[in-house]
């Protein structure tokens, strides 16, 4: 199977949706531990990507990402603008002219995002953050050789990366002045990529 420019612009039109519908539960989550805005501020830079979406005309999947980014980094506030917009900025370079993906193109794409994001946020795993999501899904993703397989068994990973925070002190960004208080509390940012690539293994299936 092979992911094409309008599978990723399907994903970013969905997203911006998703993010949407769960403004209000990402709000609440870091209402708990952080400074109650991360879902208006994903829904906020998502709704600008969508305005986009309609104006873009090239086929190039790393042009797409780069525009994504730039609008990510410009319209959400906080720690997660810089860090979306770095996932979506390191994975335009790997996409670079490419105007669809393999199984292998797709997993440089992820990774690539995360390696950025480790870079930009300096979290590791067990940190509290949206690390604890999207590293065991990436190397999920590896372990597998078909694509489909491959990221529904991310989205698993994700998924109980993301609820593995639950009980994690946060180590990072605002959560982490909570001290032992932020135990028992998911992280908002693990939910919001968790969502991202939930998103995208759906709009691969349904474009099946």
């Amino acid at each position: 199977m092979i992911i094409t420019h309008q599978h990723i612009i399907d994903w970013l039109q969905s997203l911006a949706e998703v993010m949407a519908e769960n403004k209000d539960y990402l709000t609440e989550l870091d209402a708990a531990i952080g400074d109650a805005d991360h879902g208006i501020n994903m829904n906020r830079g998502f709704q600008k990507v969508q305005e986009k979406l309609p104006s873009i005309t090239t086929p190039d999947i790393g042009e797409i990402c780069k525009i994504v980014s730039m609008t990510l980094i410009s319209t959400i506030g906080g720690a997660s603008g810089p860090l979306y917009g770095t996932f979506f900025l390191k994975a335009s370079a790997k996409t670079n002219k490419k105007e669809q993906l393999t199984k292998q193109e797709l997993g440089e794409f992820l990774q690539a995002g995360v390696e950025g994001i480790i870079q930009r946020g300096k979290a590791k795993l067990q940190d509290k953050t949206m690390l604890d999501t999207l590293i065991p899904a990436i190397e999920a993703y590896h372990k597998e050789t078909e694509l489909l397989v491959a990221l529904k068994q991310a989205v698993s990973a994700a998924e109980a990366g993301m609820k593995s925070t639950i009980p994690l002190i946060a180590r990072k960004g605002r959560a982490s002045y909570l001290g032992e208080r932020s135990i028992g509390h998911q992280d908002p940012g693990a939910t919001s990529s968790y969502l991202m690539l939930k998103t995208l293994l759906a709009t691969i299936e349904h474009s099946n």
